[in-house]
């Protein structure tokens, strides 16, 4: 396998993101990688932490959530990482970013944090599941 030059790293506000940063950091040690701070519609049943503020704040506090994250790396990575912001469900915009700017490979945490409906955690619907069956690219799930 070619090491990757673009990887990306969706964060959602759910435990073990700053796992998977770290990993792809590490494992992808000469690629760029993207934090993509995935902004949930209000009406989605996933939206951050159940808050429901206005879109302008729920979109900077999705960009604090990344760039805490981005600021935890070793100083030296930090060159390597960008973050970008979209609003959307995560099931969706991941696979659409990750074709759409032709990265490479996605890494991301598989945690729940117990806030997802129980439906729709025994149909197994997590947003890893989804971004897997989704996304045309290479995915590295953390559990």
């Amino acid at each position: 396998m070619i090491d990757p030059d673009r990887v990306l790293v969706p964060t959602f506000g759910r435990p073990g993101e700053d796992d998977a940063l770290a990993y792809a950091l590490e494992t992808f040690s000469e690629a760029d990688v993207t934090l993509l701070a995935v902004v949930t519609p209000l009406d989605a049943p996933l939206s951050e932490g159940g808050v429901l503020e206005r879109s302008d704040e729920r979109t900077a506090a999705a960009r604090d959530r990344a760039t805490r994250l981005r600021s935890a790396v070793d100083e030296g990575a930090r060159d390597r990482v960008r973050i970008e912001t979209v609003e959307g469900r995560p099931g969706r915009v991941v696979p659409q970013y990750a074709t759409e700017e032709d990265v490479d490979h996605v890494v991301l945490s598989g945690h729940d944090d117990g806030s997802m409906g129980f439906a729709r955690r025994f149909l197994g619907r997590r947003i890893a599941t989804t971004v897997v069956e989704r996304t045309p690219r290479p995915v590295t799930v953390l559990e």
